[in-house]
C-alpha cells in the first residue's frame, strides 16, 4: 500500500476519481482520462493543472441571492475540483450570514477560498486570521485587552489546525493555550462601512499593560516544545505581528510520534472529504499509515503546498482501495454525496440549467427553487448549522432529506422548458435503441453508476422498463413513451442508493 503514480486506472477507478474530485463522473471526463490520461499521477495533474478562478459570488438584496449565485457557479464550472475545494474550505473555516449579516464580506471570503484553494494552507490561515466574515462569526472583533475574548484561538486549534486529541488520544493543547493565543488577537477591529480590517496598538494586549498576566507562552506541555514552549512574543516583540507568530507556531506542533500535527489533521480531513468514506470527526488512527506515505510524498509538513498534498493523495493506494489488507478493503468506498454535490451533479450530468436569478427548476407548479430543496436537504451555502460546519456521510440521510433528494429528482426530471432549462432526454439515450437492458446501461452511464449497481438492481430498472414483461421492446420515439417510462427511468435511477453515494 502506497505511492503509485504510474498505477494505470481502470474505468471503475477512473469513474471514482472523477466522482469524488467533481460533480457527478460524466462520460466525457472519464473517457478522456482513460484515453489520454490514463495513470493516476497523469490524470492527478490534469485535475489539478488549472489556475484558481478570480470569481466571487454577486451580493443582492437577499442570502440566497449570493447562495444562487454560487450554486449557478458551479454547475456551469469549468474545473469541478476548483468548487469542491472550495466547498471544502468553506465547511473547514465555516462562518454563516446569520451571524455575520453581510453578503459582501461571505462573498469576499467565498473568493478568498477560491483564490487559495490549492496554495500554501499556512499562508490561508494567516489570511482567514484577518478575513472580515471569521472576524465577525469567531469575536475577533470583540478581543480586547482587558478581556480578551477566546472564541477564535479555541476554535483555530481545535478546528482549522490541530484538532483536540492527536491519532494516540493526547490532547493538543491546554486552556492555557487557548487563553494565551487570545491575547495576542486582541486589538484587531473590523470598519463594516469599509471593510478595512486593522490593528489598534490600544486595545491590545500586553506584558506592560498587565504584567500579572506574565509573558505569552504557550505548549509547554504539548507540541513537541519541551517545557519552556514557545514565547511569541519573540522575536518580533508583541504587537500586529503576534497573530502570525502565533501561526508559524501552530504548524511547528509535533503529536505524540513527532509528527506534524497539522499536517496529519489536514490530510486526514481532505483524504476524508476527496477519497475515503466516513465522517470527518474522529479521524480514524487507521488511516495513519496512508496519511504519513502521502504527507511524505508531498513534503507537505514543511512545504504546506495543497497542490502537492492532493497529488499524492490521488496517487496513492488508499484513494482506489487496492490493497486486500487496507482498513477501506471491504467494498468500493463510498461516501454519501452532500446535498449541494446532488443537485449540482444532477444539473451537470443531465445537462441541464436552472432558471433565473432565484434559481428554480422549470417546472409548472409548486416553489422549485433551489434553495428550497437544499433547505430540506439540510444544507444552504453561506448558512452552516454552527462552527464545527455540516456533519458529513450518513449524518446527511434521514427519512425527511431523503424525500428532499427524491422530490428533486422527480421534479428535475419533470422539467418542461426550454433549452438547458428543460430535461431532454433524448439528447442523453439515442431512441433508436429498444432494448430495456441497453437502454438501462446507456442511463447508468450517462449517470456514472453503472459498476456501482448490484444485478438485482439492474434488472429492477429492466423490469421497470418492460412492465416484467421478458423481451419486450421499448419505442423511445413514441412521444408518450420516452416521457413516462424514460424520464421516469432517469428519475429512479437518481433515487437509487448507488446514485446518493459517490
Amino acid at each position: 500500500m502506497g505511492i503509485n503514480p504510474d498505477a494505470v486506472l481502470s474505468p471503475a477507478d477512473a469513474r471514482h476519481l472523477v466522482r469524488r474530485t467533481g460533480f457527478g463522473a460524466d462520460s466525457k471526463t472519464v473517457n478522456r482520462i482513460l484515453k489520454a490520461y490514463p495513470t493516476r499521477g497523469k490524470a492527478a495533474d490534469l485535475l489539478l493543472r488549472f489556475k484558481p478562478a478570480s470569481y466571487k459570488p454577486k451580493v443582492g438584496s437577499e442570502l440566497q441571492d449570493t447562495h444562487n449565485d454560487w450554486v449557478k457557479y458551479m454547475i456551469s464550472a469549468r474545473y469541478p475540483l476548483q468548487e469542491k475545494l472550495v466547498l471544502f474550505w468553506h465547511d473547514h473555516f465555516a462562518s454563516g450570514i446569520d451571524k455575520v449579516k453581510d453578503a459582501s464580506m461571505m462573498a469576499n471570503q467565498n473568493q478568498l477560498f477560491r483564490k487559495n484553494c490549492k496554495g500554501d494552507f499556512k499562508a490561508l490561515v494567516k489570511a482567514v486570521n484577518k478575513d472580515p466574515a471569521m472576524m465577525v462569526y469567531l469575536d475577533t472583533v470583540q478581543n480586547r485587552k482587558r478581556q480578551p475574548n477566546e472564541n477564535y484561538a479555541r476554535e483555530l486549534q481545535e478546528l482549522l489546525t490541530l484538532g483536540v486529541e492527536d491519532f494516540a488520544g493526547n490532547p493538543n493543547y491546554t486552556q492555557n493555550d487557548i487563553v494565551q493565543i487570545a491575547r495576542a488577537f486582541s486589538g484587531w477591529t473590523l470598519d463594516k462601512d469599509t471593510g478595512a480590517v486593522t490593528f489598534n496598538a490600544a486595545q491590545h494586549d500586553t506584558m506592560a499593560a498587565f504584567p500579572s498576566r506574565g509573558s505569552k507562552v504557550i505548549y509547554q506541555t504539548t507540541g513537541g516544545f519541551g517545557p519552556a514552549g514557545r514565547d511569541f512574543t519573540q522575536p518580533g516583540g508583541e504587537g500586529a505581528a503576534e497573530i502570525d507568530q502565533v501561526i508559524d507556531i501552530i504548524f511547528d506542533h509535533t503529536d505524540s510520534d513527532g509528527k506534524k500535527t497539522v499536517a496529519r489533521f489536514i490530510t486526514g480531513k481532505l483524504l476524508t472529504y476527496l477519497a475515503v468514506p466516513g465522517a470527518k470527526r474522529p479521524l480514524d488512527p487507521d488511516w495513519l499509515p496512508a496519511i504519513d506515505d502521502i504527507i511524505s510524498a508531498s513534503g507537505f509538513d514543511t512545504s504546506w503546498n495543497i497542490t502537492d498534498l492532493l497529488r499524492a493523495m490521488f496517487t496513492h493506494d488508499v484513494s482506489y482501495n487496492t490493497d486486500a489488507a487496507a482498513p477501506f478493503s471491504s467494498d468500493t468506498q463510498k461516501a454519501v454525496k452532500w446535498p449541494v454535490d446532488y443537485v449540482v451533479s444532477t444539473l451537470r450530468l443531465l445537462g441541464m440549467k436552472l432558471k433565473d436569478a432565484d434559481q428554480h427548476i422549470d417546472f409548472h407548479t409548486g416553489d422549485t427553487r433551489a434553495i428550497v430543496y437544499l433547505t430540506a436537504m439540510g444544507q444552504v451555502v453561506f448558512l452552516p448549522p454552527s462552527v464545527f460546519g455540516w456533519d458529513w456521510d450518513t449524518a446527511w440521510l434521514s427519512s425527511a432529506t431523503l424525500l428532499a433528494r427524491y422530490a428533486f429528482a422527480t421534479d428535475v426530471t419533470s422539467a418542461r422548458g426550454r433549452g438547458k432549462t428543460a430535461f431532454r432526454p433524448e439528447k442523453l439515450v439515442k431512441t433508436s435503441l429498444t432494448d430495456a437492458a441497453a437502454i438501462v446501461d446507456t442511463v447508468t452511464g450517462v449517470l456514472g453508476v453503472t459498476d456501482q449497481l448490484t444485478a438485482s438492481e439492474r434488472q429492477t430498472l429492466i423490469d421497470y422498463l418492460t412492465d416484467g414483461v421478458p423481451g419486450a421492446t421499448i419505442n423511445l420515439r413514441d412521444d408518450t413513451v420516452r416521457n413516462t417510462k424514460l424520464n421516469g427511468l432517469f428519475a429512479l435511477v437518481l433515487q437509487s442508493a448507488a446514485y446518493q453515494l459517490q
